[in-house]
């Protein structure tokens, strides 16, 4: 009995929910004549759920069906799980619809692999055609590239769609061949590769023909899956810096395993990865990208996974208390930038506000920049604020208290608006530090890089 396409939208709409590299930045094509959509770069209406992951899409996979038997994913070919195929027409008229109600500001469209990775393509190249050529949809689509398709495949779907992405599954090629064995790593990067050439030759070509069309405009990102083979997180960050240099990347998306099969090589279900495990290492993937770090500097082979207690910044700065405190004053942009609770923008405003007369401790505060950190690292105009001296096990101490959250087992009795939350001396003083705090302070960064 053949399914309605409700049915099929519900089965692959959930197969599709644990593949996170999908964003909606950075595409300029912009609306015509008698066309539906646009993807400009302010045309796309992000939204984010609480973990970081881009919820604006259609994100579905075109079929669940697979010839593939990964050991991770909950589509294998030996699991015994409801399959659904959408056709082209099908997937074509879901956007369309979605997007006319203002569900939806683009499409993401992954899809198991059926017979090959050429015909996969091939179908998937069909919907982006009749998406821009039939219906004139301008707005963002955003398409696996199945590693191991031939390159005029790649050719061809580069030109109808706004970002691609090839996912690398692991950091570590041994996980790859035990838990993915149909997929060979060099068919991955091959197509990273081809995809990076035929945007560097499509930006040389614009340069001298100004009606050339765009080659994947918002460039190529990839996905690796935590946890599920046991790396360490310093792999993890090695192999996305090497991404990064090599293959241009615009961006590593990080997905916790979540385990969904049973299998003797992977974790089992009570070592799920935590979340904050996801969230610093999007942390330490941001100071790889904007803050001129190196994955070497960030972790290494002695200290390989992320410290759960403090964002990766704060913890490199206290482990290297030779390079603090900073005059703030004096400090050039990138040692500005190595500073916990300065970020991109609040380096900039410094250097700016700088140039017409010298920082305070008062102006920082103006400034945005994040006190509560910053403040046991710099100095102003030569004098240190931090309220414990300058000492590395002192500042970690004071900084996972700030960052601690509410025990189980401390008095959880909600909060009267008039009670007085700081603790006082015997004169009646009132003390700076609080004497609880309820949530923790380090709030997702993974977004704004400001921390």
């Amino acid at each position: 009995m053949s399914k309605s396409i409700e049915e099929k939208l519900r089965i692959l709409s959930d197969a599709a929910k644990y593949d996170v590299s999908c964003s909606s930045s950075g595409s300029s094509r912009k609306n015509t004549n008698n066309s539906l959509g646009n993807a400009a770069i302010n045309g796309i209406c992000h939204s984010w759920s609480a973990d970081g992951r881009c919820i604006s899409l259609l994100k579905i996979l075109m079929t669940n069906y697979c010839i593939y038997d990964c050991k991770y994913c909950i589509n294998r070919k030996d699991n015994d799980i409801e399959r659904a195929i959408l056709t082209t027409d099908e997937i074509v008229k879901l956007t369309i619809n979605f997007y006319r109600r203002n569900y939806i500001e683009g499409l993401f469209l992954s899809s198991g692999i059926i017979k090959s990775a050429d015909y996969t393509m091939e179908l998937m190249i069909a919907v982006a055609k009749k998406l821009r050529l039939e219906e004139k949809f301008n707005g963002y689509i955003h398409m696996k590239v199945i590693p191991g398709a031939s390159r005029q495949l790649i050719n061809e779907i580069g030109l109808y769609v706004d970002r691609v992405s090839v996912n690398i599954e692991f950091a570590e090629n041994n996980a790859l061949k035990l838990l993915a064995p149909d997929k060979k790593p060099t068919d991955i990067s091959t197509s990273m590769g081809l995809i990076r050439k035929n945007m560097i030759e499509n930006a040389e070509d614009k340069k001298i023909f100004k009606s050339t069309p765009s080659f994947i405009p918002a460039g190529q990102t990839t996905q690796m899956i935590i946890g599920a083979s046991g790396e360490s997180d310093y792999a993890i960050l090695a192999r996305s810096e090497n991404l990064y240099k090599n293959f241009d990347l615009k961006r590593v998306y990080y997905s916790g395993y979540v385990p969904v099969n049973k299998s003797g090589i992977l974790v089992s279900a009570d070592q799920a990865v935590p979340i904050i495990r996801e969230h610093r290492l999007y942390q330490a993937d941001w100071l790889l990208r904007f803050y001129e770090f190196k994955a070497d500097e960030i972790l290494d082979e002695k200290d390989p996974f992320v410290d759960p207690l403090l964002d990766p910044k704060t913890n490199w700065a206290i482990k290297n208390p030779h390079f603090f405190p900073i005059e703030i004053n004096k400090a050039s942009y990138d040692t500005l930038l190595r500073i916990p609770g300065i970020g991109v923008r609040s380096a900039r405003r410094i250097l700016i506000t700088r140039k017409v007369h010298s920082l305070t401790f008062e102006d920082l505060k103006k400034l945005g920049i994040v006190l509560k950190r910053a403040k046991y690292f710099i100095t102003c105009k030569g004098k240190y604020y931090g309220d414990v001296s300058f000492d590395e096990e002192k500042i970690r101490t004071r900084l996972l208290y700030m960052n601690r959250p509410k025990l189980e087992n401390e008095n959880s009795e909600q909060l009267n608006f008039f009670d007085n939350i700081y603790p006082k001396t015997s004169n009646g003083i009132l003390l700076p530090e609080p004497k609880k705090i309820i949530m923790p302070t380090d709030k997702v960064t993974s977004i704004t890089g400001e921390f």
